[in-house]
């Protein structure tokens, strides 16, 4: 067949615009959902939430991407009855939202467990905490201390600082920071010492961390997500939370010194718009329940194991900065 300038000219232009009504068809069948996460998972989501926007096709609009105390916090928000379809923070926020009926009943699924850490201004002295004697004396000489809101926070200034018998020495120049990272206040020189989950130490630039606390009084947070009450796409809220907790999440949640929990079944093949179930495991390092989709499912336990100390999180730090350039 014989194909002539014009009847090239009239099959661009075809093409043209069979792709741009393709394109067209896509943009209207994409559906958007919202996600508030709380600061532990925060630098996991935002790596990943753009991986299942390419693969699906579907937008992922970020409202929070930290717990926050007052009017603007995440539980404030959920109160007033605000449409979001994913949440994402700490296992005991989680289950007193599903019991006030801002997170739909059966919907938690655990994505990872996260220890507390310590961090200096970058370039001060590393103070010793590499065991419950040294972290009680670096404590007491600390000239100031930040925590922060969230629930390692918390167990520091209601059971940490009480179980080491120094609470009424440390907390009067300890500081709770509801606002911002605890490593921006340290950074600034606002605090000699911060405590705070290492995932949300390690992305603030102006520190550096020292590690993590002594396994005899680590406390180790587990992440979980649930589809909220008032959810516009409960759908499509699911597919992104069996994305998060599926092998191809794997990587990133690890890259941002968090310690994934769920992986996808065997048949399910990977990719986000594929991933359907999601099975059990007890395969951690740090021995903490495995993923469970509803509040019936019983936990799996096995033996505890030390939480990555201060040189590994040193190189998974240093090797995200690396992929990054």
């Amino acid at each position: 067949m014989r194909i002539t300038p014009t009847s090239a000219r009239r099959s661009t232009a075809a093409a043209a615009t069979i792709a741009l009504l393709l394109l067209a068809v896509r943009a209207a069948s994409a559906d958007e959902i919202k996600v508030m996460t709380s600061g532990g998972f925060t630098a996991a989501y935002l790596e990943l939430a753009p991986e299942f926007e390419r693969a699906t096709g579907h937008h992922v609009v970020t409202e929070s991407t930290s717990i926050g105390a007052g009017p603007t916090g995440i539980v404030a928000r959920l109160d007033r009855g605000e449409a979001i379809d994913v949440v994402i923070v700490a296992e005991q926020d989680l289950e007193r939202l599903m019991q006030a009926g801002r997170i739909r009943s059966g919907t938690r699924v655990d994505l990872a467990r996260s220890a507390i850490g310590m961090a200096v201004r970058r370039g001060a002295p590393k103070p010793d905490i590499s065991s419950v004697d040294a972290l009680r004396r670096t404590l007491l000489e600390a000239r100031s201390i930040a925590y922060s809101a969230s629930v390692s926070g918390t167990y520091l200034s209601t059971e940490l600082f009480q179980q080491l018998g120094i609470a009424d020495r440390v907390l009067p120049k300890s500081r709770r920071i509801e606002n911002e990272r605890v490593a921006t206040v340290v950074a600034r020189g606002d605090a000699e010492i911060g405590f705070q989950q290492i995932s949300e130490l390690l992305p603030v630039p102006g520190i550096d961390l020292v590690g993590p606390l002594p396994p005899a009084v680590q406390r180790v947070t587990v992440f979980a997500a649930g589809i909220g009450a008032a959810a516009a796409q409960p759908a499509l809220a699911r597919q992104f939370i069996d994305f998060l907790a599926s092998p191809a999440a794997v990587a990133a949640i690890r890259r941002s010194a968090l310690e994934p929990i769920t992986v996808a079944s065997p048949q399910a093949r990977r990719g986000p718009h594929l991933v359907r179930h999601v099975r059990l495991t007890s395969r951690s390092r740090f021995g903490l329940p495995a993923a469970r989709r509803s509040s019936r499912t019983s936990r799996a336990s096995s033996p505890r194991r030390r939480p990555p100390g201060a040189q590994e999180l040193r190189a998974r730090a240093a090797a995200r900065g690396r992929s990054a350039q």
